[in-house]
Order: structure tokens, then sequence, then C-alpha cells
């Protein structure tokens, strides 16, 4: 083997290495989500298995914004 046939080799792996290096990320994410689908996939087949969540048993109370919003709503309502 000479020097030009080892420059070419080494080029060659040195291109496939970044191929490598940009298509990894995606083919990551990929496996990423079709395994986040396959455990969709699962718990809509299992059905109403699970246990159902509690609400609170004290009440909310509304943000200032809601309340903004609705007293702008009523004022409205008195205009018109």
């Amino acid at each position: 083997m000479d020097t030009n046939q080892t420059q070419t080799l080494i080029a060659m792996i040195f291109v496939l290495g970044t191929l490598v290096l940009l298509v990894l990320p995606s083919v990551i994410g990929l496996m990423h989500d079709r395994r986040i689908d396959r455990q969709i996939r699962e718990a809509q087949e299992a059905g109403g298995n699970a246990p159902a969540q509690k609400s609170s048993s004290r009440s909310t109370v509304p943000s200032t914004a809601t309340w903004y919003a609705e007293g702008r709503r009523s004022k409205k309502l008195v205009n018109s």
C-alpha cells in the first residue's frame, strides 16, 4: 500500500465517520419516538386498568387574570 492509497483510505474513513456523527442523533431521536409511541399504544390497549386520579378536596381560587377578565366582561354587559 503506497502513500496515495493510505491517504485515500484515511479520507474515506473520515468521511464515513463524519456521516455517522451527523446521522446518529437523528437515529437516536427516531428510536426514542418509537419507544414513546409503543408505550402510549400499550397504555391505550391496557384500557382503564389504571386507577383514576383523585381531585383535590380544596376549592381552587381563580388567578388575578381570570378575576380581571370576569370583571371586564360584566362591565361590558352592563354598558351595552
